[in-house]
């Protein structure tokens, strides 16, 4: 916080280093504090302004007492920002050729972040932020309409816009994530999973993070390749989603469960070698090996939906919208 010697403007710098500016002409004040501060800190802030004193004779200690109250009410907020603990930041880009709703899913006891959900443009991107120990799974939904139910084709939340926590309908692309806090680890992991299926293809890139924190998109559209059988079709009969074996069959040899529930009894199959030969970064049934879970230790990561080429993701983290 930085304050003149006459209480007239004062400038501040907030999380994103964006300076807001708090122009006085006593004893109106127009206090600009869109997207910049805490609503603890907007309230301190107006508790100071409706007693500004009307006489210039009393401004200099005016000015001396809301130093003091500001800053003892911006350090009681900022004591409890960091015991809710850091943040992780995720920068969502859509670079297919129509709208889409990415969704956003806690692990149990996790919060629900980004409300579960929101819609994004083609070319939009927006800047969503977790706890540094949250775990969930990120995927987005299609052809969406939310004055039905299902509201989604692919992806669908019991016809929410906001899942609000609610696990996705498969089959859908997921993006697994587990955040780790730094006291206790230097790695975040996560892998982009088709055990339940693909809709869309998708990449994850860290920002200035090594080369091998990057799971990089599909080589092919697997919908364009997807056995009848596996098929997901739209009202139009348009191939939207291809479902896994196991969520098609329900099988026990695909699902990898009871006896076949250990790497060496589940093998893949015809399918997952399907899916593994269109996206070879992904995890395409159970027990992929080797593992295709990434771990990396930066703190801003791109989860780009129809990535073309696949590294395109790594270069937009300068163009977030929201």
């Amino acid at each position: 916080m930085i304050w003149d010697d006459v209480g007239r403007q004062i400038q501040r710098e907030d999380k994103d280093n964006r300076p807001s500016t708090l122009t006085t002409k006593s004893p109106s004040i127009v206090w600009n504090s869109s997207d910049c501060c805490s609503t603890s800190q907007n309230e301190a802030v107006q508790a100071v302004y409706s007693i500004i004193p009307s006489s210039p004779s009393d401004m200099a200690l005016y000015v001396i007492w809301i130093k003091w109250y500001l800053a003892n009410s911006f350090r009681n907020v900022a004591v409890a920002e960091h015991a809710e603990g850091a943040v992780v930041t995720f920068y969502f880009l859509n670079l297919c050729p129509f709208t889409i709703w990415p969704a956003t899913a806690p692990n149990a006891g996790q919060a629900v972040i980004a409300d579960g959900g929101f819609s994004l443009k083609t070319g939009k991107s927006k800047r969503v932020q977790a706890p540094d120990t949250w775990s969930g799974r990120f995927w987005a939904r299609t052809e969406c309409d939310f004055t039905s139910k299902p509201a989604c084709q692919t992806g669908d939340c019991q016809g929410r816009f906001a899942c609000n926590g609610t696990i996705g309908m498969p089959p859908a692309t997921l993006v697994e994530v587990s955040l780790l806090p730094t006291s206790k680890s230097n790695l975040n992991f996560y892998d982009v999973s088709l055990v339940d299926g693909y809709n869309l293809p998708v990449s994850v890139s860290a920002v200035n993070a090594k080369s091998n924190c990057f799971v990089e998109g599909c080589l092919k559209n697997i919908n364009s390749v997807c056995p009848v059988e596996l098929q997901v079709l739209n009202d139009g009969g348009t191939v939207v989603a291809c479902k896994s074996a196991c969520l098609a069959f329900n099988l026990d040899t695909f699902c990898c469960r009871n006896a076949y529930g250990s790497p060496e009894k589940c093998q893949p199959n015809m399918y997952s070698k399907m899916f593994k030969d269109a996206c070879p970064s992904y995890s395409s049934y159970a027990f992929d090996k080797p593992s295709p879970v990434v771990s990396c230790t930066s703190k801003e990561y791109i989860i780009t939906f129809c990535p073309s080429p696949p590294a395109l993701g790594d270069h937009v983290h300068a163009h977030v919208d929201e």
